[in-house]
């Protein structure tokens, strides 16, 4: 039997290390931005690429963490593409001072701005806004990309929203500090004149509501750009901006000096005590996570990897056993973690494999948990894995819908910061009980073993298959059973293709895909992000609290 299980533990680790060594080759090409050919025209002109200026404005071998790396992988196409989105957004540390990073891109289309990039870039303003995190803007852009600017221009989540998010976190007192290191041209020149301090860098950077060859057409007259809105015409002329700089080198080194002198940030009062490394080996995730999607496994097993002293104290434990919930430590942090189940157990009820699925009882349990973290003051980590609510009549009969109801309610109420790791499935109503993205976590994350969808690609490609065949059939086509079977994998493979997790981290979807060892680092750096902002509210889940 141990044998068995070794082998096993062997293959699912052979499985996950290359789902993880390929996630490592796919951002290594995403780093790549432009290419080699516009990174050398950039450099050419004596600016360092986005991601060296973040590389230089962190402090060294700081902790990081990257938020929406893959964002518009596999899109725009027709365009050549948008690696990141054109903007890469890092959470990081400035002299000592926790803050989010949002760089340009400018080896990619010259940092226009796709639909994707202002997505970003407003996912990167709600977790500033969310945590009062200080947000540094490294401004490299020639403004919305035209051929798509009915995506990215007029509606509420657009590119207008990010000077509306500029007004309104100005209000909240949150500091926002932007270098202007290349173009600024258009509506984006409002983005660093609305932030608190602007830094320009002599020779590259520009602002101007319109370049010199509009100004031409417009009324005829005849400037150059560095005249129109280079750094000494806005530092000494216009006073648009508060610093010049030499180069992209010194405008860093001026935005650290800047960033030494914030004060101290509020104190939401989240416990924290010595970090402590699990006592179990956090390698050994590989073995236990199963190669195929479908097969059972015990999530506690995956828990004593992920937390402290691998320690963890489990709330009802004998009760709606589908969903573990548990009291534990991550990185010194206390945490309250909801989770869902895939091992076979024995109840009283007999033999039972849960695969992920929400039963009324472990909705119960879920709900009261998440009720007691609220009342403590405990930040809220999801582990999902999940199918969906069980159906059917006994379900139905028990109440489901109701029970279901109240998980659902209680995750939106919630108070307390949420963190969502997409482990395996994602399915359905699961993904809302589990506080997915539509739940407002501070950041959600999927391992390269996630997917997200309404139903799992069996389900989902055999009730497609079935609309199709009708529809064939009802314009008197004949269908075999080799055509059947034609039709059947090729939805399958297309559906299935939906539901990885680089299609949803391309539409950000999810924050990051990421190595199951980062989870730690990514839960504790989120809940330091919450800590600098209180809850402004009290915990109440309305008419379904009883």
């Amino acid at each position: 039997m141990a044998e068995k299980i070794d082998l096993e533990a062997s293959k699912n680790e052979d499985h996950n290390k290359l789902a993880v060594s390929e996630l490592h080759k796919r951002l290594v090409k995403v780093y790549q931005g432009g290419g080699e050919k516009h990174i050398a025209k950039h450099k050419a002109k004596g600016k360092m690429t986005a991601r060296e200026r973040i590389d230089a404005l962190l402090d060294p071998k700081s902790p990081r963490i990257e938020i929406g790396a893959f964002a518009a992988d596999g899109m725009y196409k027709e365009y050549g593409g948008a690696p990141s989105a054109g903007v890469v957004v890092v959470i990081g540390y400035v002299s000592k001072r926790q803050c989010i990073v949002v760089a340009n891109d400018a080896t990619v289309k010259a940092g226009a701005w796709f639909p994707m990039t202002g997505k970003k870039n407003l996912r990167a303003q709600e977790i500033a806004m969310e945590n009062h995190l200080p947000i540094i803007y490294l401004v490299d852009s020639a403004g919305v990309f035209l051929p798509m600017q009915d995506e990215i221009f007029p509606d509420k989540e657009h590119f207008g929203r990010i000077f509306r998010n500029n007004a309104v976190m100005s209000s909240m007192g949150i500091t926002q500090i932007a270098a202007v290191m290349g173009s600024c041209v258009a509506g984006g020149a409002y983005l660093p004149i609305m932030s608190d301090e602007a830094l320009i860098v002599e020779k590259t950077g520009s602002i101007f509501l319109a370049g010199s060859y509009l100004v031409k057409a417009a009324i005829g007259e005849d400037i150059d750009n560095e005249t129109l809105g280079g750094a000494t015409t806005h530092s000494q002329i216009s006073g648009v901006t508060d610093y010049q700089c030499k180069d992209d080198a010194d405008c860093l080194k001026k935005i650290r000096a800047i960033m030494d002198k914030l004060g101290k940030p509020k104190d939401a009062g989240f416990s924290r005590e010595k970090s402590a490394p699990p006592k179990e080996d956090p390698k050994e995730i590989y073995g236990i996570l199963p190669d195929q999607r479908a097969k059972p496994y015990d999530m506690r097993e995956l828990i004593k990897r992920l937390v402290d002293g691998s320690e963890f104290t489990e709330y009802k434990e004998g009760y709606g056993q589908s969903i573990l919930t548990a009291y534990a430590r991550i990185d010194g942090w206390a945490v309250g973690i909801v989770a869902n189940q895939r091992k076979v157990v024995k109840s009283k009820k007999g033999e039972m494999q849960f695969g992920g699925v929400i039963y009324s009882d472990s909705a119960d349990k879920a709900t009261r948990f998440i009720a007691n973290c609220n009342q403590k003051n405990i930040p809220l980590v999801f582990l999902q894995d999940v199918t969906g609510f069980m159906v059917g009549s006994r379900s139905e009969h028990g109440g489901i819908i109701k029970d279901g109801a109240k998980l659902v309610n209680a995750v939106s109420n919630s108070v307390v910061p949420k963190f969502t790791v997409v482990v395996g499935n994602s399915y359905g109503a699961g993904n809302y009980a589990m506080c997915g993205k539509a739940y407002d976590p501070r950041l959600i994350v999927g391992w390269p073993s996630a997917n997200v969808a309404v139903m799992g690609g069996d389900q989902a490609a055999k009730v497609l298959l079935q609309i199709e065949v009708a529809a064939l059939k009802g314009r008197g086509e004949e269908i075999t059973k080799e055509r059947e079977e034609e039709i059947l994998g090729r939805i399958r493979k297309k559906y299935e293709d939906s539901t990885s997790p680089y299609y949803a981290a391309a539409r950000l979807w999810l924050d990051a895909i990421i190595d199951p060892l980062e989870t730690r680092t990514w839960i504790s750096m989120g809940i330091e992000a919450a800590q600098q902002a209180p809850a402004g509210r009290e915990f109440n889940m309305g008419v379904l609290q009883v």
